[in-house]
Parts: structure tokens; C-alpha cells; sequence
């Protein structure tokens, strides 16, 4: 079983990483960049080309990360316990900081956005909240990429 789930732990757990990356990297400097005008649009663009492809990859992988913690050799408990652990931080910090954000970006209207706008920007928040679970999804990759290389013998 493990030859099965270790590389779909590995598969979702590097697009969800890369993902994230992207979004780190890219997404959230140029967010915070656009003027306020345009911001609403391009957040509200960009959340869904990433929904539901990020979640459908971080549950793939914690799901095989809970079986393969049964199912894999001994020596792999820890790196998977790790990884695993890693992505129930990252899903909650999706499900309770950045969805919440987005959710409230997708309600806007661009042209006719909140009085108090500068203290309801919610671009740093989400960016500091991405930082975080791109942190954990690049550490549960991590966690499976050592699982991995102990069952091919490579640790």
C-alpha cells in the first residue's frame, strides 16, 4: 500500500506547496500592490482558479498521510507524523484565517468598497496568514520526501 499512497502524499502535498509558493511569491506582492480599485477584482479572480484544485490537494495528502501511518514502515512514522501534522496546520489556517478573508473579498463591490477601507484592507493579514501555511505545506512535503527516500532505502 505504501508504494501507492507515499507518491499521492508526495503528488498533493507538491501541488499544494507549489500552490502556495506561487501564491507567496507572486500573488500576495502583487495584491498588495494594486491599487485599492483593482485589488477587489484580481483577489477575487485569482481565489477562484485555486478553488476547489488546493484543498482537493492538501486533503489527498492527509488522507494518505493518516494511512500511511499504518500502513508504512516503522522508520517513516516520524517524517509522516511531521508531515502530517504540518498539513492539518496548514488546512486550518486555510479554513480559519484565509477562507474567511476570501470570503469577505468575494462579497465586495469594487466600486463601491467600505468607508473605513484602510482599516478593512485585509491584504496583510492574508498575506501573513499565506506566509504561515505555505511554511506548513512546505514542511509536510518535507515530511514525505524523507518518508520517501527512508523506503527507498536512500536514509
Amino acid at each position: 500500500m505504501t508504494w501507492l499512497l507515499l507518491p499521492l502524499a508526495l503528488a498533493g502535498g507538491g501541488l499544494a506547496a507549489g500552490g502556495l509558493m506561487i501564491a507567496s511569491l507572486g500573488g500576495a506582492p502583487l495584491l498588495e500592490r494594486l491599487p485599492r480599485e483593482q485589488y477587489v477584482p484580481v483577489h477575487q479572480f485569482l481565489v477562484t482558479r485555486f478553488d476547489p484544485f488546493m484543498p482537493i490537494c492538501m486533503v489527498t495528502a492527509t488522507v494518505c498521510d493518516v494511512l500511511l501511518l499504518f500502513t508504512a514502515p516503522e522508520a517513516t512514522r516520524i517524517p509522516l507524523a511531521v508531515a502530517l501534522a504540518a498539513l492539518l496546520g496548514a488546512i486550518y489556517v486555510s479554513l480559519g484565517k484565509n477562507v474567511p478573508i476570501n470570503r469577505y473579498v468575494a462579497g465586495l463591490d469594487p466600486q463601491a468598497l467600505p468607508e473605513d477601507w484602510a482599516a478593512a484592507d485585509p491584504r496583510v493579514r492574508w498575506r501573513n496568514w499565506n506566509l504561515l501555511r505555505t511554511a506548513f505545506a512546505v514542511t509536510a512535503l518535507a515530511g514525505n520526501a524523507v518518508a520517501a527516500a527512508v523506503v527507498l532505502g536512500g536514509v
